[in-house]
């Protein structure tokens, strides 16, 4: 009797499992071929979730297959095959991956869904690819989502979560969770939680994610109902809206007729014109615009015209009515919390504006400060106005040019330009002065006149050897892109390392004026030169060794800016209006000044560009005005030179 009694109990747990097992993907599309084969968006959801919830192996590659056009039935016994189309019908696999051999076109039928069965199949694989073991089709799948986010896109994600082993995948999920909560849960409390979870989040798609939430459309009802919307504002007539807008909303919503307009009254009233009358009213009372709007509504009582609204009925109508603001988020507290977030990102954003905009306001200036401190020297110290200074910088940007047509690796061949583009300007420099500056000392119109002829003459030989076209001058790849702070603040690594660069050279004139025998010879010479020729000093070798250092320190300037400017020969007419203003508005002689200067300037033209955005020549035109009224107050700069010096 045990023996019997075990024994089924044996077959009872051998019967269980094959009464209850779950349907495989294969049976799912047998059962429900008349939905697959004509299907429509409507009927075909609960097969495709059904496929989804299986828990089939096959059942992505099928709901792949299916998307793709891969999926057909063969007419002659109704069975599903993977297809490919071959030259002669098609190649066919059976559900499980294994060859079915060949079959004509005439014999498979073509499953093509139409756009609204893809979306839903595209949506029943997210689950899969969410969890796919391959980590790029994870990324595909949430990108996925982040582009078209649904409602339905919040259980798989959600499910997929636990699952993930890559922490970064798993932030993105978590966020993508928290994304699609604000927006599509229907749990208010979750909602508002998710809101307040992105606390200080600058992120550009919460805030695409939020600002849903709070838009608002314009509604009318009667005065004496009950609004059941989510009310943003009330409107009043005038303030809000004009009378017209107001009588838009009410035709929109169906409480009340279209305006009665002037040629429709025209119109109506000819057209009902018997024996001279309009009705009972005489044609030639008809004269004025009360009497025709009376005549009108007689007409329209009497079914002849179609209802349609006078002036003074469009008055009254609206008089009859109130007209609210409502969100298109039904839930207050949800729009609440939105509204607050966004109110929050708003201050931040504007803060993180400041910040970017003082970053740009830095790094223009340190531009600025590289392009003129080779003029602070020779301007500057040597009271020489050289026009020439801006083709300096353009030879300097050339020999890099010209240097990485020989060293293709781009850190080495930067390395190697910024010493070789100093030497060639600073021969240049030198050799310019001996020849020219030096026999037109105190003659800063005639030095004005030569070195604006001598810097026409370096932009048409520029021209003569590399042409009008902009050449390339590339930065290594360790200076590419940016840094990023968040989705407001970043500035590029290109830049970062000019205002390096600019500092290096502020510290390297520093300890060259300050802590070097030249330093020293150079600041006598500027002050007193009779004196200085007195102590031993040659102010000839001097004047030609500033003039020199000032252009090779141009030359250096020129590879910097190339690396983000176009190498034309008009590269250093671009910068040398700048520079003098730099010299000018700092102080003549003081490299303090120059750097005073630069920052003025770079945050000035930054202001304006930030202020008039679509025109940054009226930029520049404005920051030259302001320059001009700013030395007719301090005509010495913002750090004026002392002592003797000062006077000359």
């Amino acid at each position: 009797m045990r023996a019997c009694f075990f024994a089924l109990i044996a077959a009872l747990f051998l019967w269980l499992p094959q009464t209850g097992h779950a349907q495989t993907a294969a049976d799912i599309l047998q059962e429900n071929r008349a939905l697959i084969e004509k299907p429509s968006r409507q009927t075909i959801g609960p097969v495709i979730d059904a496929l989804a919830t299986s828990g089939d192996a096959q059942a992505a590659t099928i709901l792949a297959a299916w998307a793709d056009k891969r999926l057909g039935i063969r007419k002659t016994d109704g069975a599903f095959f993977l297809i490919a189309t071959t030259a002669d019908g098609y190649a066919l696999q059976n559900l499980d991956g294994s060859d079915a051999g060949t079959a004509p076109k005439a014999e498979i039928s073509e499953l093509k869904p139409n756009a609204g069965v893809r979306g839903l199949i595209a949506t029943a694989l997210v689950q899969f690819q969410l969890s796919d073991p391959d980590r790029a089709r994870r990324v595909d799948a949430l990108e996925s989502i982040a582009r078209d986010p649904t409602a339905e896109h919040l259980a798989p994600l959600r499910a997929a979560i636990d699952s993930e082993a890559d922490p970064e995948l798993k932030a993105q999920k978590q966020r993508l969770d928290r994304l699609l909560t604000l927006r599509f849960d229907t749990d208010r409390v979750a909602r508002v939680a998710a809101i307040k979870s992105f606390s200080g989040d600058l992120g550009l798609d919460l805030r695409a994610t939020l600002n849903p939430l709070v838009a608002t459309r314009r509604v009318a009802a009667p005065t004496d109902a009950t609004i059941a919307d989510n009310v943003a504002r009330s409107l009043s007539i005038g303030a809000d809206l004009t009378e017209a807008e107001a009588y838009d909303l009410l035709v929109a919503a169906n409480l009340a007729p279209a305006r009665l307009t002037g040629d429709a009254l025209k119109a109506a009233l000819v057209a009902n014109i018997v024996d001279g009358k309009v009705g009972t009213t005489p044609v030639a009372d008809l004269d004025t615009a009360a009497a025709r709007e009376a005549t009108y509504n007689a007409l329209e009582a009497a079914g002849t015209v179609p209802t349609a609204a006078t002036d003074a009925e469009v008055t009254a109508a609206v008089a009859a009515h109130v007209f609210y603001e409502v969100f298109a988020e039904p839930d207050s507290e949800v729009t609440a919390a939105a509204t607050s977030a966004l109110k929050a990102i708003e201050f931040k954003v504007g803060a993180m504006q400041a910040a970017d905009l003082a970053l740009d306001a830095v790094s223009l200036a340190s531009i600025y400060f590289l392009a003129a401190i080779g003029l602070a020297i020779t301007f500057g110290v040597m009271r020489v106005i050289n026009m020439a200074h801006g083709e300096f910088i353009m030879m300097g940007a050339y020999t890099g040019y010209v240097v990485q047509l020989f060293i293709p690796n781009y850190t080495a061949s930067i390395l190697i330009a910024l010493p070789t583009a100093f030497a060639v300007t600073f021969a240049a420099g030198v050799a310019m002065e001996r020849l020219v500056i030096r026999h037109l000392y105190k003659r800063p119109l005639e030095t004005l006149l030569a070195t604006f002829g001598i810097s026409i003459a370096l932009q048409q030989i520029a021209k003569n050897i590399f042409g009008t076209q902009a050449r390339p001058l590339t930065s290594p790849a360790w200076l590419d892109g940016a840094l990023t702070f968040n989705d407001v603040v970043s500035i590029s690594y290109i830049r970062i390392a000019i205002f390096v660069l600019a500092l290096v050279f502020l510290l390297f004139f520093l300890w060259l004026m300050k802590r070097t025998r030249l330093g020293l010879e150079v600041r006598a010479v500027t002050q007193n030169p009779t004196m200085a020729a007195s102590m031993g000093i040659n102010p000839d070798r001097i004047n030609m060794l500033t003039f020199g250092l000032g252009s090779g320190i141009a030359g250096i300037a020129g590879v910097a800016i190339g690396l983000f400017a176009k190498v034309t020969s008009e590269l250093g007419s671009d910068y040398i209006v700048q520079s003098f203003m730099t010299v000018v508005v700092g102080g003549v002689g003081n490299i303090w000044g120059t750097l005073a200067g630069a920052l003025m300037i770079g945050t000035l033209q930054k202001g304006i560009e930030w202020l008039n955005p679509s025109n940054t020549l009226a930029a520049q035109t404005y920051m030259i005005l302001f320059i001009i009224l700013f030395i007719q107050f301090r005509p010495r700069g913002i750090i004026a030179l002392k002592g003797r010096a000062a006077g000359d």
